[in-house]
């Protein structure tokens, strides 16, 4: 018989196809280094050098899990420039240990391991900690006051709601504990493990309630401050960053 199986059921000729999955979703794209044309001088690897070193600094490198590849023919569009100066620039941010070269694949920002970021922080702990003892003895009384000015407009400890602002004035505030210390070479030494730390502050501090404690700290350090209060000032501020580390220590797992 015509459309029978061997069991002597009818075929059913009208079956639909079955339903195609769905597509997974793209994953996000990387971040991009956001850099401006540069102006007409006989110095484009300089000014290429400071352009992608600001614009690596102010990026969030471990907001995203993916690694950040530089594309030197979008840079050279974007800054406006040959690739020349392009790549002279990259080799001295590789000589500062910013980037790295991947044979066949390109130049990528120089992501840090959870162990290395936790012993950077240890390092600043012990700068930022020094720093604030030298305020004590060096810094002005405006200086110290323009730090509590700072977080004038985050009232009441409320600093949830303007979290990206807060974020911002938090690596400000760590930014002014260095300045004012007048140590031009703990300045130097804490430099390139700033664009670390700037990173891991910004990708922590909406964790774990860690922005209302972060700003309750603050003002424990500035009252140390302002009263030349040299060995509190000291330990409040090494407490503070090593409460960063024990943070990373038990939250930051993407990283290992």
């Amino acid at each position: 018989m015509n459309n029978m199986i061997d069991d002597g059921v009818q075929e059913d000729s009208t079956l639909a196809p079955t339903p195609a999955r769905p597509a997974a979703p793209e994953p996000p794209e990387p971040p991009r280094l956001e850099v401006r044309p540069l102006e007409a001088s006989f110095s484009f690897r300089h000014q290429a050098y400071a352009a992608l070193k600001q614009a690596i600094t102010a990026m969030n490198i471990y907001a995203h899990k993916g690694e950040i590849r530089l594309d030197e023919r979008q840079l050279s569009q974007d800054l406006g420039v040959s690739r020349t100066p392009i790549r002279e620039a990259m080799t001295l941010l590789e000589q500062e240990g910013l980037v790295r070269t991947a044979p066949r694949k390109g130049v990528f920002v120089v992501r840090k391991t959870k162990a290395e970021i936790l012993e950077m922080i240890t390092v600043w702990a012990a700068l930022e900690s020094m720093a604030a003892r030298l305020i004590t003895r060096n810094a002005t009384d405006e200086e110290i006051a323009a730090l509590r000015r700072m977080f004038a407009t985050f009232e009441d400890n409320q600093v949830q709601a303007k979290i990206d602002e807060y974020s911002e004035t938090n690596i400000r505030f760590h930014s002014e504990i260095l300045r004012m210390s007048r140590c031009e070479l703990l300045n130097k030494v804490a430099e390139n493990l700033f664009i670390h730390m700037r990173a891991i502050r910004m990708r922590t501090i909406s964790e774990k309630d860690r922005a209302r404690r972060s700003i309750i700290d603050h003002m424990h350090i500035i009252e140390a401050l302002e009263a030349r209060d040299t060995e509190l000032a000291e330990r409040l501020v090494r407490q503070h960053t090593l409460d960063l580390a024990a943070h990373v220590e038990q939250n930051v797992h993407d990283l290992d």
